[in-house]
């Protein structure tokens, strides 16, 4: 295990994703950006992007050619009106919760970056049906994405959708390796609770709210 000394210098942020905690794995020996509902990162070798989804969607995107990709994390299909997608040198917009603006940031993102359509490799995670006594936001997620990247002409690769178990996901843009890990014991409603406060936030901005190289690992 390399002490702090020893390990390297963070891979160098991209603008507009300084709120973005990373931290130290020295189970993976790299850097993880942690990204939270309502958020998007891009990244590329020696570091890795990973979050954790109950009724959310994360899409993984990136060019297998250079070696870059992102990850999203978002709780509603939509919202009206149209992004600016001017991510580069500015905070990231709460408009990225929304499904059709968080697959347009991460989308015209890799653009930015040099990465091509026709070579975007896509995986998809999340959509449980966590939130007891509530419609069931993970299917209409899912079904936005699937119907989304169709409309996009993009294929989805590999993906572990539904089911009732939060999902912890940890990706590897320069491989495109994926980690998922079911969360079937919860010793606290850390998950439950956020998204449904999460619900309630979005609620009050805007009124009514209307298999690939994936690993299991314990």
């Amino acid at each position: 295990m390399l002490d702090r000394k020893q390990r390297p210098q963070p891979p160098r942020l991209l603008p507009g994703f300084d709120h973005v905690k990373r931290f130290w794995d020295p189970k993976h020996a790299c850097y993880v950006a942690k990204i939270l509902p309502g958020e998007f990162y891009l990244s590329g070798k020696q570091e890795v992007i990973s979050t954790v989804l109950g009724s959310c969607i994360s899409a993984c995107i990136r060019d297998p050619i250079l070696g870059i990709g992102g990850m999203n994390h978002f709780m509603l299909p939509h919202h009206n009106g149209h992004s600016n997608v001017s991510w580069d040198g500015a905070p990231i917009s709460s408009e990225t919760r929304y499904g059709n603006w968080a697959m347009e940031y991460l989308i015209n993102g890799l653009l930015k970056l040099g990465a091509l359509r026709q070579r975007m490799e896509v995986k998809v995670f999340g959509g449980g049906q966590v939130l007891a006594n509530m419609t069931d936001i993970g299917a209409r997620n899912i079904q936005f994405v699937e119907e989304y990247l169709k409309s996009e002409g993009m294929d989805i690769i590999a993906k572990d959708i539904g089911g009732v178990l939060p999902r912890k996901v940890i990706y590897f843009p320069d491989t495109g390796k994926v980690l998922v890990k079911r969360i079937r014991k919860v010793s606290n409603d850390t998950i439950l609770a956020r998204e449904k406060d999460y619900m309630r936030r979005i609620d009050k901005d805007i009124g009514d709210t209307t298999s690939g190289s994936i690993e299991l690992f314990d």
